[in-house]
C-alpha cells in the first residue's frame, strides 16, 4: 500500500514525533502583494509620525527644555497620578474580575459591558458624567460637599479619580482572562481542605493570577499616564495641581513647539519602556 503513503515514507522509518513544518520561510517566500503593499503601507503610516517627531526633536536644547519647573511639576504630577490610580484600579479592580470571573448572577454579561463601556466611552464624555456624579452639583458630590466639605473636582484628587475611571477596565478585563484561563480545582481543592473563599482567593488564586495582574497594572499605569479628555474635564489644566504630561504637551504646542515635542519625547520613552516590559506577555507569546 506504498501510494497510501505519503512521498518519502517510504525513504526509510517513521519517527516517534511527527515532523513541524517550518512556516516562516515558506510564509515569507509567498506573500500576495494584494496583502503585503497595504501592509507595509500600515507599518509606514504607524511609524511615520513617530520618525517625524524623533526627526524634530530640538535635540541640541533638550536637556534646557527638560530640566525646566514646569516640566518637571508636570512629570512629577503624572507618575504620583497614575501610580495612585493604578493602586485604586488594584484594590477595587481585582476583586471586580473575581466576581465577573467565579460568580454567575443575573445580568452578568451586561455588567461586564458596563465595565468596559470606558474603554470606548470618549474620554471628554467621562469627564462630563464624572462631574455630573461628583462634582460640586453633581449626583454624590453634592452630598459630599454639604456633609463633609469635600470637593473633588479640580484637585489633585480629581485627577486620580479620572485616571481610575478610564484605566481600571484594562486591569479588570487583563485579571478576568488570567482568572478563566486558572484552573478553579485548585480554590476547590482548597475549600474543600477547610479554607474560607477569601483564604483560597488570597492563598491560591492571586499567586496563580499574578502575571495576569502585573500585565494588568502595567497597562492600567500607562493609560493613566496618558489621560487627557477626562482629566481635562474634570479636574482642569492648573499647574503644579492638575497639570499632568499630556495636558502640558497640549498647552506647550500653542506656545512654545519645541517645548511640546521635549514632553512627547518623554512620553514616547515611557510608551517603549512599557511595551518593553509587556513583550513577553504580548509579543513573544504567540
Amino acid at each position: 500500500m506504498t501510494s497510501l503513503l505519503e512521498p518519502g515514507a517510504a525513504a526509510g522509518p517513521r519517527t516517534g514525533r511527527p515532523r513541524r513544518r517550518r512556516v516562516g520561510t515558506g510564509s515569507r517566500r509567498g506573500v500576495p502583494l494584494p496583502l503585503l503593499l497595504p501592509g507595509l503601507v500600515a507599518l509606514a503610516f504607524l511609524l511615520l509620525p513617530l520618525v517625524a517627531l524623533l526627526i524634530r526633536a530640538p535635540w541640541g536644547s533638550l536637556p534646557g527644555q527638560l530640566s525646566s519647573t514646569e516640566v518637571w511639576q508636570a512629570l512629577q504630577l503624572s507618575l504620583v497620578s497614575a501610580t495612585a490610580a493604578t493602586a485604586v484600579s488594584l484594590v477595587l479592580g481585582v476583586p471586580l474580575a473575581w466576581l465577573l470571573a467565579r460568580t454567575d448572577f443575573p445580568g452578568r454579561g451586561f455588567v461586564r459591558a458596563l465595565v468596559t463601556l470606558p474603554l470606548v466611552l470618549p474620554p471628554v464624555v467621562g469627564g462630563v458624567a464624572l462631574l455630573l456624579a461628583l462634582g460640586r452639583n453633581g449626583v454624590i458630590g453634592t452630598w459630599l460637599d454639604s456633609w463633609f466639605g469635600i470637593t473633588l473636582p479640580f484637585t489633585t484628587t480629581g485627577v486620580v479619580i479620572a485616571e481610575s475611571f478610564v484605566a481600571m477596565p484594562f486591569l479588570v478585563i487583563s485579571v478576568e482572562g488570567t482568572l478563566r484561563a486558572a484552573d478553579p480545582r485548585f480554590e476547590e481543592a482548597a475549600t474543600t481542605l477547610g479554607a474560607s473563599r477569601f483564604t483560597a482567593f488570597r492563598r491560591v488564586t492571586l499567586p496563580l493570577i499574578a502575571p495576569g495582574i502585573a500585565a494588568g497594572s502595567v497597562l492600567a499605569w500607562a493609560r493613566a499616564l496618558g489621560e487627557f479628555g477626562a482629566t481635562i474635564t474634570f479636574a482642569g489644566n492648573f499647574p503644579g495641581r492638575t497639570q499632568t504630561m499630556p495636558l502640558a504637551v497640549y498647552l506647550a504646542l500653542q506656545n512654545d513647539p519645541e517645548a511640546a515635542i521635549s514632553l512627547s519625547l518623554v512620553l514616547l520613552v515611557v510608551s517603549i519602556a512599557v511595551l518593553a516590559a509587556l513583550r513577553d506577555r504580548w509579543m513573544t507569546g504567540a
